[in-house]
């Protein structure tokens, strides 16, 4: 029985598997082998270059943009997707009914297309938008909302917080809904104000949902992309040049595919200590505050 279903259990998995090594360990072979080479996307011949892509990359000025600007999207995106999140979950969760149509609401701008968004929030923030006028001739205001490194970061940041926030707000909802409503009670006659229960009972015991959120928000700024392509293309001056938007531009605009790859395998290797730092630092959070 034992190896009937183990055998049952791997070809139930086998699509995944097969998958997997199609369309994941394959081109990461592939993208391993092209990083110490100089192919150029269209040549048919190349050649080995060894390390000569990884010391070009450390070198550039693109690629050390890229690796600040991601800390600088981890600092504006994941406070403010947090907050905006565990707001919406406690709004939410205090309903007394229709709990599930406002998440839905709220869900929608995670299901729309990043490039209709994207466009859309150009279209506002152009020269000759309604909003850009009416500042022009009210108050004499002529901003360049995608031409500034700080408003653009910020506008960048702002569209990813309202695409995740409705998502994050379902996990952290469920763990709201986790929570006995017996301890709120017998805070309640112990005379605790809600700012206390929030901080005291709700927050601890939130914490594995709010741990999961943070983790996936901490992972997202790692590949930011669309957004980006579609507002500002990675300007001005690098300011919202991320890493995929530096491997995109090095691979399809320049067609350096060894020297993109290059690029790739070092945002990897960022984005897993980045992560594994990360995670770290918050089960120590955790920890220190008897949640764990």
């Amino acid at each position: 029985m034992d190896k009937q279903n183990n055998r049952l259990g791997w070809l139930f998995a086998s699509p995944y598997l097969i998958y997997g090594l199609i369309f994941f360990l394959g081109p990461l072979i592939w993208s391993f082998y092209l990083a110490f080479t100089n192919w150029d996307l269209i040549a048919p011949t190349y050649d080995f270059v060894g390390l000569k892509n990884f010391t070009k990359a450390l070198a550039s000025p693109g690629v050390q943009a890229s690796f600040w600007v991601t800390y600088k999207f981890m600092m504006l995106f994941v406070p403010l997707v947090t907050v905006m999140s565990l707001a919406v979950a406690v709004l939410v969760q205090g309903l007394p009914k229709f709990k599930s149509l406002y998440l839905i609401g709220f869900f929608l701008p995670y299901l729309s297309s990043g490039v209709v968004s994207s466009l859309i929030a150009k279209g506002f923030l152009s020269y000759n938008s309604p909003v850009n006028n009416f500042l022009r001739n009210t108050f004499g205001l002529d901003i360049d909302w995608l031409g500034t490194p700080i408003s653009a970061l910020a506008i960048v940041g702002i569209i990813l917080a309202w695409k995740f926030t409705g998502y994050y707000a379902l996990i952290l909802t469920s763990g709201l809904e986790s929570i006995d409503r017996e301890v709120y009670e017998a805070a309640a006659i112990d005379g605790v104000t809600n700012r206390q229960r929030f901080w005291r009972i709700t927050l601890p015991l939130l914490y594995p949902a709010l741990y999961t959120t943070l983790i996936l928000s901490f992972g997202v700024t790692f590949g930011i992309f669309t957004e980006v392509y579609q507002l500002t293309g990675g300007g001005p001056n690098y300011a919202t040049n991320t890493w995929q938007m530096e491997i995109y531009s090095q691979a399809f605009k320049n067609l350096q595919a060894g020297y993109a790859s290059a690029i790739a395998i070092m945002a990897s290797v960022v984005t897993f200590i980045s992560i594994f730092v990360i995670r770290k630092l918050l089960e120590g959070w955790g920890k220190r505050n008897g949640w764990v």
